[in-house]
Formats: structure tokens, sequence, C-alpha cells
């Protein structure tokens, strides 16, 4: 299975000015990539600091 790893920032993408095609295509990218974790298609690797 292939593990990623999400840096803090993009955590708060959603919450964001979705009006920006930029700022809209990450959030996009963040939750379709938060679904396929769910899915157990992708492990999350994750980091305390």
């Amino acid at each position: 299975m292939t593990r990623i790893y999400l840096d803090n920032c993009c955590y708060n993408r959603p919450y964001d000015d979705q009006t920006q095609i930029k700022v809209a295509a990450e959030t996009k990218a963040k939750l379709r990539i938060q679904r396929l974790v769910m899915d157990r298609k992708l492990e999350l690797a994750v980091s305390f600091i």
C-alpha cells in the first residue's frame, strides 16, 4: 500500500478562500486523498512535529 504524508498546512485548506482556483484545486485534491485513506487505498504517514 502506498504511504503518503500530508503537511499540516493542507488540513486547513478547506477553510481557506475557495474563490481562488489554486486553493479550490488543492482543497479538492486534499479531500480526495482523505477519501482514499478512509477507503484504505492509501496509508497516511503522520508526524508529531
